[in-house]
C-alpha cells in the first residue's frame, strides 16, 4: 500500500507555489540572467556537449575522467525519478529560474508514469538511464543482470518517451556501486558512465531541507566546481532546492547543462496526467514524518 504524501510538507510546497516560486514552464535554454519573469534567476550560463567516444566514465568521487567545468560551475543531476509526487515540483522550481539539469531515470517507474518522462525532456532537461530495477549492491550483480538491467532500463525509458532519439546515453550505476567489469561493459555499450563529484546525503532519512543546503554548499565549495548529485523523490530535496539555487548565485556559483552529441528532438508527444499516487511502486519515496524540521520552513542560515 502505498503512503499518503504528507500534509503538512505538501502545504509548504503550495506556499511556495501561491508565492510565485514555481512558475510556469519554459522550453528555451536561457543564458545567465536573461530569464523572463525572474531578474535575479541564476539561469544557465552554458551547454556543455558529450560524447561516450570522449568520455566514458566521469566524476571525480569514482574516476579520474571529470567534466571540463570552469571554476564554480556546477551541473545538477537527480536520480530515481519520475516521480508522481516531486518531478513536477522540481521542473517548476528549475523552470522559474531558468536552469536546465540531468535526470537519471529508472525503467520501471518511467513506464509508469511516461506523461512525465515527456514533461521532463519537454522541459528541456536531459534525461538519462539509471536501470531498470534500481537493484542494490550492484557491482556484486552476475554480469547477465547487470546487462539485462541496464538494456532494459534504457529500453523502458525509451518507450516511455516514445522516441529513444531524445534519450542521452547517459548511464549512473545505483548507488554509485561501480566494478572495473560493470565500468567495461558500459563503455561497450557506448555509455557516459555518470558518478558524481559532490553528494547532499539528500537520501538520509531524517535530513532536513537546511542540511541539504549546507552540505552541498561546503562540498561544492571544497571542490570549486562539480557534478552535484540530488534525488528526485524526496520531499526535503523539492523544499530544499529553491533555495540551494538562491544560494548558489550569491555564492558566484554557474549552472551548466550537459547535452549528447547529436541531434536531439525539439520535443515528444505530450501525454495526458495518467499518474496516480497510490500506483506507486520503487522507489519507495522518503516521505517526512511528524518530526520533520520543515513545518515550520525555517532552514536556518548557511554558512
Amino acid at each position: 500500500m502505498a503512503h499518503q504524501f504528507d500534509r503538512p510538507l505538501k502545504q509548504q510546497i503550495l506556499k511556495f507555489a501561491a508565492a510565485g516560486i514555481f512558475l510556469a514552464a519554459t522550453t528555451t535554454v536561457v543564458i545567465g540572467a536573461e530569464c523572463p519573469g525572474n531578474p535575479d534567476a541564476i539561469g544557465t550560463s552554458r551547454v556543455l556537449t558529450v560524447s561516450p567516444h570522449e568520455l566514458n566514465h566521469i566524476g571525480s568521487m569514482q574516476y579520474a575522467q571529470a567534466l571540463p567545468l570552469n571554476d564554480h560551475e556546477v551541473v545538477l543531476t537527480f536520480d530515481d525519478g519520475p516521480s508522481p509526487l516531486f518531478t513536477d515540483v522540481i521542473l517548476n522550481v528549475l523552470n522559474s529560474q531558468c536552469v536546465r539539469a540531468t535526470h537519471f531515470l529508472i525503467g520501471k517507474t518511467a513506464l509508469m508514469h511516461p506523461e512525465l518522462v515527456r514533461r521532463i525532456y519537454n522541459a528541456g532537461d536531459t534525461v538519462g538511464t539509471h536501470t531498470f530495477d534500481h537493484p542494490l549492491a550492484f557491482r556484486r550483480l552476475p554480469m547477465t543482470r547487470v546487462a539485462a538491467e541496464v538494456e532494459d532500463g534504457i529500453k523502458a525509458v525509451d518507450d516511455a518517451m516514445g522516441d529513444p532519439t531524445a534519450v542521452a546515453p547517459f548511464f549512473r550505476i545505483p548507488g554509485l556501486s561501480r566494478s572495473d567489469e560493470v565500468d567495461k561493459y558500459l563503455a561497450s555499450q557506448s555509455l557516459v558512465t555518470w558518478s558524481a563529484d559532490v553528494v547532499a546525503d539528500d537520501w538520509f532519512r531524517h535530513i532536513t531541507p537546511a542540511e541539504i543546503i549546507e552540505r552541498a554548499i561546503r562540498r561544492l565549495d571544497a571542490k570549486g566546481r562539480g557534478i552535484l548529485l540530488l534525488h528526485e523523490i524526496h520531499p526535503a530535496t523539492a523544499l530544499a532546492l529553491p533555495l540551494l539555487l538562491k544560494e548558489l548565485k550569491e555564492r558566484g556559483y554557474h549552472i551548466v547543462h550537459v547535452v549528447p552529441a547529436g541531434n536531439l528532438p525539439n520535443s515528444v508527444p505530450d501525454l495526458p496526467n495518467a499518474s496516480t499516487v497510490s500506483n506507486m511502486g520503487w522507489p519507495q519515496t522518503l516521505l517526512a514524518n511528524r518530526h520533520h524540521r520543515t513545518n515550520g520552513f525555517n532552514l536556518g542560515k548557511i554558512h
